[in-house]
This record gives structure tokens, sequence and C-alpha cells, in this order.
């Protein structure tokens, strides 16, 4: 899909990731870029760069995600391509409280049923559309040291490939963004992990290669090159690769390992 003259949606647009992909379908002509984010300030300042258009949404309210698609349709148009990206990380394990592993559920994958539930019969009703969905590399491997990251990052792109096999024939296409570490505020801190072993990306280099991937109709968007090796390791022996994360775990996350 081209994304000149199409109408795009791009949720945590308020930095990181989702500010520089507001940026790239600005400069890639698109009609019209609605950025969404809980961060009023900070959306407003990225719609105001690119002349877009800025609204405060909570995903983790699908109230107001359905608000904001019923919104942009009436007002721009037919969304062309909705970018669900906003998402957090939190450490931790199966300790964590309820509420954590429930925010972050909500943030990282129920924003993406959400979204699909009130956008998907609109596009197939028109014949198409796309999404974007940003996961992590922690969705087709792991994450040491974050329980919910993992696990949450696994179900979005779980769901990606589910819509993707589901309304592919309904002219519904999906990418999914894996990357490894970005220079965002996710990253600020922990720029030495075990994320950062492959380099550290910059959003807008992470935002070409979406663009890219869009273009193309790819579906598995890899800013970071080594991890279809490792995919490609892990389902050829399972338990090897087991092995390798474990030692990654004795040195990132020694607190867990008795080290």
């Amino acid at each position: 899909m081209q994304v000149k003259d199409r109408i795009v949606v791009v949720t945590g647009a308020a930095g990181g990731i989702g500010r520089s992909l507001a940026h790239r379908f600005h400069a890639a002509g698109a009609k019209q870029v609605i950025c969404a984010d809980r961060n009023e300030a900070g959306v407003m300042e990225t719609a105001r760069e690119i002349g877009g258009i800025g609204r405060r949404v909570d995903v983790t309210a699908e109230d107001e995600i359905k608000a904001l698609i019923k919104e942009v349709e009436t007002r721009q148009g037919p969304i062309d391509l909705f970018c669900c990206n906003a998402g957090i990380s939190i450490r931790g394990g199966p300790e964590l409280p309820d509420e954590q592993w429930q925010n972050i559920w909500e943030i990282n994958v129920m924003s993406h049923i959400w979204t699909a539930r009130h956008l998907v019969p609109r596009m197939i009703e028109r014949g198409g559309g796309y999404f974007l969905n940003t996961a992590s590399a922690a969705g087709l491997l792991s994450q040491v040291g974050s329980a919910p990251y993992a696990v949450t990052k696994h179900a979005a792109v779980a769901f990606a490939e589910w819509l993707a096999l589901t309304y592919g024939d309904d002219g519904i296409r999906v990418s999914v963004l894996c990357p490894q570490a970005v220079n965002t505020d996710m990253i600020k801190g922990k720029e030495g992990g075990v994320a950062s072993v492959d380099g550290l990306l910059e959003p807008d280099a992470v935002a070409g290669e979406c663009l890219e991937a869009i273009e193309k109709e790819t579906f598995l968007v890899l800013p970071h090159k080594e991890v279809l090796e490792y995919m490609r390791r892990k389902t050829d022996d399972y338990d090897r690769w087991i092995g390798g994360m474990r030692r990654l775990n004795r040195k990132y996350n020694p607190v867990n390992t008795g080290a």
C-alpha cells in the first residue's frame, strides 16, 4: 500500500516510534495523519510539527478507541492505515500485582483487539485497509527480566498473525513491528540491557523500515536483522535456545538467578 493520499492514525504518537511514524507518513504524502496519545501536550506537539490532527486518547479504554475511529471516519474520511503503536514495559514476573499485569495487557494487547473490533467491519465493507501493529522482538523470542512484556508482546504478534490470515481475503493487510532496543523513553536507563546487544536504533530508522514494509505489504518488520536468525535457532533446537536465554538471564537479570 502506498501511503500517499491516505488517512492514517497513529497511537502512541507523542514520542518515540509513534512520533517518527507520524513524520514519515506525512513526508510520504499522507492526506491526513491523526496522532493519538494520552500525553496530550506531547501528541499536540507532534501534530503541530506535521500539520496533522492531535487527539488525547487513552488506549486502555475501548470507548475512547471506538470514539476516535468514529470521529476520524466522520470528519476526515475512511481510515486507510491504523498504527496500533502505544506500548509500555515493566520489569518483573508473576509476583507483580494483578493491576500491573492488567494495565500492560490492556495497552499492549487489548488496544489492538479493540481497534480491530471497531475498524475491521468498516474496512471489510469498503474493500480493505491496513494495520501496523507494534510488538517487539520479545514477541518472537522472549524478554529477560520482564514476564509481562514477553507475554503481551507474544500475544500482540499472535493477534496480528490472526488478523492477517483471517481477513487477508477481505483486502485487509497487516504488518507487525518487532524491533529490539530503540532509542525511546522506554529504554532510558536501560541502554546497556539485553535488548541492546545488537545495537540501539533511532526511532526514525525504525519508522523508515515500517514505511517500506507497508509499501511492500510485508508482514514481519525486523529492523534488527539478527532477530530472524535468532528465530531460526529457536525453532531449530528449542532446548538449546532456552539454554542460551538462560545464559543471558544470568548476565542481565542476576537478581532472579541467585548469581
